[in-house]
């Protein structure tokens, strides 16, 4: 745990004596056999690069919206979630609950799809830039016309590559996707992404937030079933728009890390490692987007 702010970051986690399998862009993994501990940290990777500052809160936000919104999504399909609840973790994990707490899920082991699974209602970020050139996106023809940030007729799946940290995922049609996870569980999870998008993003402008895309992943557990598991519907894996201030035709607020984005671009900074320094009114600013993300969509307050 390290910082340089009045507000503790945990930027990462070495806990003794629990198994530590992997360190991602945020989420440090701890193994337990047939089950994981998901500890998320305050690290944030904006395009697919690590910050060397963590964001206040920011673990903890991820990990109470993602279990705000399996809680909603649990009859849709099943999830990988045991337990958000430190008391429920294992007894080597005690010495550590402090640190755990509201931060960490204890989840069931499955076999990772090698697709990650995006849907989008509006047309921004890669979609756009594709949109331009195209007038499609992952293979899928859309309208004529189209501007910046524009509602899409319908949401689309538009599935992704899996690519290592520090390297970028990569847009791919249906066809490549089934080709990598079969035709059968290609349909079922662009399916199921849909359903969830779609009940999320209704839920969401209820609360004054437009969910214009988000990106999903499933894996297969010890049964041979399909279930989702990582998060879901949070600012890292998603864009929210403030529903009050949306307009069209350009880029818009949002509740993610596109502010972080965006002061990376007005650096100039040239999307490769190693990151630049954010200043601390960044840091604060993106941390308070996230918390209210929070309180809008599950009504929880960490501060």
């Amino acid at each position: 745990m390290s910082s340089s702010f009045k507000v503790p970051v945990v930027t990462e986690t070495n806990f003794s004596g629990l198994k530590l399998v992997n360190r991602g862009k945020v989420r440090d993994i701890y193994d337990f056999g047939d089950a994981l501990l998901i500890v998320a940290s305050d690290r944030l990777s904006a395009y697919d690069v690590i910050m060397g500052e963590g964001i206040p809160f920011k673990g903890k936000v991820l990990t109470q919206i993602s279990d705000y919104w399996f809680e909603q999504m649990k009859d849709v399909i099943p999830n990988h979630l045991i337990s958000t609840i430190v008391y429920d973790f294992p007894s080597l994990c005690k010495p550590y609950w402090g640190d755990l707490e509201q931060r960490s899920m204890y989840v069931k082991k499955t076999k990772p799809l090698a697709i990650e699974c995006v849907v989008r209602g509006y047309l921004s970020g890669s979609g756009w830039k594709e949109y331009k050139e195209h007038q499609s996106v992952c293979g899928i023809a859309l309208p004529a016309g189209l501007t910046e940030s524009d509602r899409l007729p319908e949401p689309i799946f538009t599935p992704a590559t899996k690519e290592d940290v520090g390297k970028h995922d990569e847009n791919i049609d249906f066809a490549r996707a089934a080709s990598i996870v079969g035709k059968d569980v290609a349909e079922r999870v662009r399916d199921v992404s849909i359903a969830i998008y779609s009940r999320a993003a209704a839920i969401a402008e209820q609360k004054g937030i437009i969910i214009a895309d988000t990106k999903m992943e499933f894996g297969i557990d010890d049964k041979g079933e399909l279930i989702l598991i990582d998060e879901l519907l949070t600012p890292d894996s998603s864009r929210f728009w403030p529903k009050d201030k949306y307009k069209p035709g350009k880029g818009q607020e949002s509740f993610d890390k596109q502010f972080v984005r965006d002061y990376l671009d007005s650096i100039g900074f040239n999307r490769k490692p190693p990151a630049p320094r954010l200043p601390e009114d960044v840091i604060f600013k993106t941390s308070s987007l996230y918390l209210e993300a929070l309180k809008r969509l599950s009504g929880k307050t960490l501060v």
